[in-house]
């Protein structure tokens, strides 16, 4: 397995994994274009292979019924997306933009595809769910919380 790294812009947080997804997935919502400032790309991993240096830099806050999402106190970069309720559970997406490295990385869904601004244009095929199919999704994750 290849291990992966990757740190905030300013160093203090830092991280690795071995089990890291060999794609990413986009989210065109608001509340996404207005933490990351613009669309969020993200990579999933595993929590629990996380090796986190700098824990004591990290901010995190609940931004919705079924989810959090974590910065640096330092130097505010946009660290990950984690769900708190549902399937997907027990896994971070990490902000693509961390990563030392993104060879063979590609895009494999994208969500509110039908929000996408004036200054995304994706090309390649992918999974794509509207605002509707992610909110349908949300609901079920709440009902499971």
């Amino acid at each position: 397995m290849t291990t992966r790294t990757g740190q905030c812009m300013c160093g203090a947080v830092r991280f690795s994994t071995e089990e890291l997804a060999e794609h990413f997935a986009i989210c065109h919502c608001k509340t996404c274009q207005r933490w990351a400032g613009t669309s969020f790309k993200g990579v999933s991993a595993p929590t629990a292979t996380l090796e986190i240096e700098g824990r004591e830099h990290i901010a995190v806050f609940k931004s919705s019924g079924f989810a959090e999402r974590a910065h640096c106190r330092s130097c505010g970069s946009t660290l990950w997306y984690r769900l708190t309720a549902g399937p997907y559970v027990g896994k971070t997406s990490l902000a693509v933009g961390l990563l030392d490295h993104t060879d063979g990385l590609t895009v494999a869904h994208e969500y509110f595809s039908d929000r996408t601004d004036s200054t995304h244009t994706l090309t390649g095929e992918h999974k794509q769910f509207t605002a509707a199919d992610v909110l349908a999704m949300a609901a079920a994750f709440e009902d499971d919380a």
